[in-house]
């Protein structure tokens, strides 16, 4: 199943795991490449620069197949150094990064240069077109039903991904609550090249992340998300637990930000992920939860995504026409 995404990056499926704090480390990575999909290094999971070369160069050991690293760009009042994590990913021979979070224009005044291909992701049809006008190489479309940050306009994907595909040159990679091949056959009708899979890619045998979070997610259902922050202007996404909901609660009654903070660590959320305890702090996880019933490896995940994925197409759409597949 080619399309644009997979022959501008170089890879055999129309299948992406995009970039996700705590969990895009090199063995998930390379399990994602050696199946044939795009797997992504999430720059900011690694403390230094340093660090995340040391992490390149382990996702090099474990696959010779094209992968990329996240670079997610937030405005902070103490940011971390972007521009040394980017050299970092330049001077590693990186071909492929996914930007997220902010303007990526500064960055592809670097990266563009030293040859390397971006994907941009974004949560809006006029964002998406402002990075093609930077001349990113692809964007990723980002509906309400995603884990981690939606955006502030509350489009779902079955309206914003043939929204952003209408009107857009480039590839168009659909992202926010998909986990099988109904979704990547949906994603194409709608004009999408390919599909970005976070909370599905979280729920494998080489996600990094604790196996009782992975039982978590597949006792889970559609409804078990929390919107948190919007009050702040900063809608997020993340698991439901005790946690998640108080900081709803407190919000809510006109609370601001220093009121939760305790409760939003981000140390607080990587411990979820080492300890098994879902209910120790934030952590991401986006609708499609509810679409997930088991903890397959990446191998087997990908290759029934793709055998089911053309079998929807040839049983059941042409199958609808009355004609044989």
């Amino acid at each position: 199943m080619q399309t644009r995404f997979t022959e501008t990056f170089g890879i055999e499926h129309p299948l992406m795991q995009g970039g996700m704090q705590w969990v895009g480390r090199a063995e998930l990575v390379a399990a994602v490449a050696n199946a044939g999909a795009l797997g992504c290094i999430t720059a900011l999971t690694q403390p230094t620069p340093e660090a995340l070369a040391k992490e390149i160069a382990r996702c090099r050991d474990l696959t010779d197949k094209p992968f990329g690293v996240n670079l997610t760009i937030l405005p902070s009042i103490a940011p971390p150094p972007y521009a040394e994590y980017r050299q970092a990913i330049i001077e590693a021979g990186v071909e492929i990064v996914e930007t997220a979070g902010s303007n990526p224009e500064e960055h592809l005044e670097h990266l563009k240069p030293a040859g390397v291909k971006v994907i941009h992701k974004t949560t809006s049809v006029r964002h998406a077109l402002k990075a093609e006008s930077l001349g990113v190489d692809a964007v990723s479309i980002d509906g309400f039903e995603c884990a981690g940050h939606p955006g502030e306009d509350d489009v779902p994907g079955l309206v914003l991904i043939p929204a952003a595909t209408a009107r857009l040159k480039i590839p168009v990679i659909a992202s926010g609550g998909i986990a099988d091949a109904r979704g990547l056959v949906a994603a194409l009708a709608l004009g999408a090249e390919g599909v970005n899979m976070g909370t599905r890619f979280m729920c494998t045998a080489e996600s990094p992340i604790h196996q009782r979070i992975k039982e978590q997610i597949v006792e889970n259902d559609e409804r078990s998300t929390n919107i948190i922050f919007r009050s702040l202007h900063n809608t997020a996404r993340v698991a439901k637990n005790s946690v998640s909901d108080e900081v709803v609660g407190i919000l809510a009654a006109g609370g601001r930000f220093e009121d939760v903070r305790p409760l939003v660590a981000g140390s607080r959320g990587s411990q979820v992920y080492e300890t098994g305890d879902p209910e120790h702090g934030i952590w991401w996880a986006g609708q499609s939860q509810g679409l997930i019933d088991d903890v397959p490896t990446v191998a087997d995940l990908v290759a029934r995504t793709m055998a089911e994925a053309e079998r929807l197409v040839g049983d059941r759409l042409v199958g609808l026409l009355g004609v044989a597949a």
